[in-house]
């Protein structure tokens, strides 16, 4: 059997699954297999003998978890159910459950989601009386967040000097007493964020050398995937834990960091050999999923970062076509070319809707496709919407059943008080908020305790909504999964809530809560685990991720998608849009070369989604917060080898050599006057000798007026023109500011709209 399955690697995937001792480090380009090479070597340390109790494997989404362990299972059998596999959250969730009392807190303390915890600090904020708009509770989470992933305590976050500094700064010098005062109300709810589950465990494995020990004596062999994309918490969490052994084997590809902005530390992967010195480092390089042409475009822009592993990724499979790079005139004519492009390609190649995906820098980017796929009646879902687990009606039912698991839980309790309507007004909950604060209570000790704090008539309403939930706790106990939360649906009275609302929206959360008591039911009929309770199903859904909520495979459709979002996908052709300075790469990212680097891997992962057809597009103009702003074309297209391009742009743009890619910082840019070369279906295409005026940045520069002399524009109003000495003529679209800092929006009709700085702006009014 094992010659069987190592018969299928090539040399470096078998080197890779045979070094089963010590530390190594599995540089794994695109398409390179990597899945495969994971799985087979977790097979082989089986079928060599390790106790599948004594493997953990470390994922970033249970979709991965899953995809492993079910090929794991066709190799050894049903021993692989026994290996320690699963997201850094879902496995440290696990050992916190067991080790929970060593740091105060139940074990069936409740995970909260992102929404719990920005409803919990937009309470605190209003109890501190803190402005909202300064103290944004989605800044403030992000602040929280950050210095959880950094072990930065609460108590850390107030002592330490500079970040203290940093906060009053900015007029936010409260949030470290709203980071003190959340997690003093998580801690009392019984209650860990996401966060927390790596924090905490941090704090588990420092404080307490006996669990460390007993942990890194239980787990012999150390996996992680996408090694790439650890933050600082979860690389400590594992080189602690593979302190002993040192058999821990790490999987990545630096050239797919692009999680930056979540916390994830490229160092991890590119620093891996100075941590473990005598490391055995095994490259993936072969690409079985693209073209060559495809695998050469991504070889020639990565390569232009300077700071990575070196690698050489190729690909024996056909030539591919040329990638095709278009331009157009506007975002919405792009959304039409592309639409224009996937009629043609699924009718000539016979394709499926769900063979294309459109990939885009931002979100606000699907609009112009939407539309335009709309028009062409293609089909589209977009990727990365709401999850169904962030539906109303369906967060209202699973905070009943979290409050009936942790009655502590005070998120989930305002949240179901009052839902079906029980006549407990907003008035009866502030009341029980504050003698909660004051007797050190919980909310859920006041409604077992009501007649002590509330007139006879609203204590009668909490004390049997308090009782009601005791209920559940007995049922639940008692009867599996389904059987629970059948009973929780119905007697809690949302069911019939639900049911009653005969509209459209009614009717569609109706069949929502039953989709759900479905899945459950599915749970409670499994074979593969032992424990079919309520509180295991929601545990699983607690520590669901973005990723295992999308099913792009569901339907044939359009995939629409931010790049982010496409990360671990393939898709036979791939579209992506939107190549224009300041969108891709980010405006926000010009300011140092790292993060420079973090945009050109992201354009990496872009291109290496596709398997046999890329397209790549830019506007020169782009509709910006409702104004039409001038664009000009991506660094990044520069950088692409022009052997593998086919360019769709005006045959006078290019006199002598098409291929030459001077870019439209030459040809690309200075010659985008001609029409489309490509016909559109949803317009007559425009004749040839049509010119259409277009600009850019690197247009011939403006020539003043004769005796151009700038003057006074501290009375400038909006609407009237001037003239810049090298912007050119544009109109004032706004002003901000109180003199004599006062800022002018500024349309110009050369380069698109600037904001300027009025005394240092030198402008000469033309008129009104």
């Amino acid at each position: 059997m094992i010659l069987d399955y190592l018969k299928g690697l090539n040399s470096s995937q078998r080197q890779a699954v045979e070094q089963t001792e010590g530390p190594v480090m599995i540089v794994a380009g695109a398409g390179s297999g990597k899945t495969r090479v994971i799985t087979y070597r977790v097979a082989h340390l089986i079928q060599k003998g390790v106790d599948p109790f004594q493997i953990l494997v470390l994922t970033f989404t249970n979709k991965a978890a899953k995809e492993m362990r079910d090929r794991i299972t066709k190799v050894v059998g049903p021993e692989a159910k026994n290996i320690w596999m699963g997201t850094f959250h879902s496995i440290f969730a696990k050992i916190l459950r067991v080790e929970a009392n060593k740091l105060g807190y139940p074990s069936n303390f409740t995970i909260y989601d992102t929404d719990d915890s920005k409803s919990l600090i937009k309470a605190i904020l209003k109890e501190m009386n803190l402005d909202d708009k300064l103290y944004n509770p989605n800044f403030v989470y992000g602040r929280i967040s950050m210095a959880k992933n950094n072990l930065i305590s609460a108590a850390e976050y107030q002592n330490n000097e500079q970040i203290q500094a940093d906060d009053f700064s900015t007029g936010r010098g409260q949030l470290g007493k709203v980071y003190a005062t959340y997690t003093a109300r998580c801690f009392k709810a019984g209650a860990m964020d996401f966060d927390d589950l790596l924090f905490k465990t941090n704090v588990l494995l420092k404080d307490h050398p006996d669990v460390l020990y007993k942990y890194q004596h239980k787990f012999k062999y150390l996996m992680v995937d996408e090694y790439q994309d650890t933050n600082f918490s979860q690389y400590l969490i594992v080189k602690k834990l593979a302190a002993v052994t040192y058999n821990l084997c790490v999987v990545g590809d630096d050239a797919q960091s692009i999680y930056g902005f979540r916390g994830a530390n490229i160092q991890n992967i590119l620093n891996f050999q100075k941590d473990y010195p005598d490391v055995k480092v095994f490259k993936l390089e072969q690409n079985y999923r693209s073209t060559q042409n495809i695998v050469n475009v991504a070889n020639s822009i990565i390569k232009n970062n300077a700071n990575q592993l070196e690698k050489n990724v190729f690909s024996d499979n056909d030539e591919g076509d040329k990638i095709k790079i278009t331009r157009s005139y506007s975002d919405n004519e792009e959304g039409k070319s592309v639409a224009e492009s996937i009629l043609q390609e699924r009718s000539i190649k016979s394709l499926d809707w769900n063979d294309f995906a459109v990939l885009y820098r931002t979100n606000a980017q699907s609009r112009s496709m939407e539309e335009a796929l709309r028009k062409a009646n293609i089909p589209y879902k977009i990727y990365g919407g709401m999850s169904f687990y962030q539906r109303k009606e369906i967060k209202d039912l699973i905070a009943y059943f979290r409050l009936t698991f942790n009655n502590n839980d005070e998120e989930a309790f305002k949240r179901v008080i009052n839902y079906p309507a029980r006549g407990i007004g907003k008035t009866t909950i502030d009341k029980m908020i504050l003698a909660a604060d004051q007797n050190g209570k919980t909310l859920f000790d006041i409604a077992t305790n009501a007649f002590q704090f509330l007139d006879n008539r609203a204590a009668t309403a909490v004390n049997n909504f308090a009782t009601t939930i005791q209920s559940f706790a007995a049922i639940a106990k008692n009867n599996n999964a389904f059987e629970a939360a059948s009973h929780i649906a119905q007697h809690s009275g949302l069911l019939k809530d639900l049911y009653e609302d005969k509209s459209v929206e009614g009717l569609a959360r109706y069949e929502n809560i039953q989709e759900l008591l479905n899945g459950i039911k599915e749970f409670s009929e499994r074979e593969d685990i032992e424990d079919r309770g309520l509180s295991v199903f929601m545990e699983d859904v607690a520590l669901l991720t973005n990723d295992d909520n999308q099913k792009p495979e569901d339907k044939d459709t359009v995939s629409l998608m931010t790049i982010h979002s496409s990360k671990g996908l393939e898709f036979n052709q791939v579209y992506v849009v939107g190549l224009e300075e300041n969108l891709f790469p980010s405006q926000m990212s010009l300011n140092s070369r790292a993060d420079l680097e973090e945009e050109r891997r992201l354009f990496y992962v872009a291109v290496t989604r596709a398997e046999k057809k890329l397209h790549i597009s830019y506007a020169t103009s782009r509709f910006k917060f409702g104004t039409l702003v001038n664009s000009e074309p991506s660094r990044f297209l520069d950088e692409i080898d022009p052997r593998y391009l086919e360019i769709e742009l005006p045959k006078k743009a290019f006199s002598s050599n098409p291929s030459s890619f001077d870019g439209e910082r030459s040809a690309w840019k200075s010659k985008t006057s001609e029409a489309p070369a490509s016909t559109d279906v949803f317009s007559k295409p425009k004749p040839a000798s049509q010119k259409v005026k277009t600009t850019s940045l690197l247009s011939k520069a403006h020539v003043p007026t004769p005796g151009f002399k700038p003057e006074d524009t501290s009375n400038l109003q909006v609407g009237e023109i001037v003239e810049h000495e090298r912007f050119g003529f544009g109109k004032v679209i706004n002003l901000e500011g109180n003199k004599p800092d006062i800022k002018a929006t500024i349309f110009f009709k050369e380069i698109g709209q600037k904001q300027l700085l009025l005394k240092f702006a030198k402008l000469r009014i033309v008129k009104s």
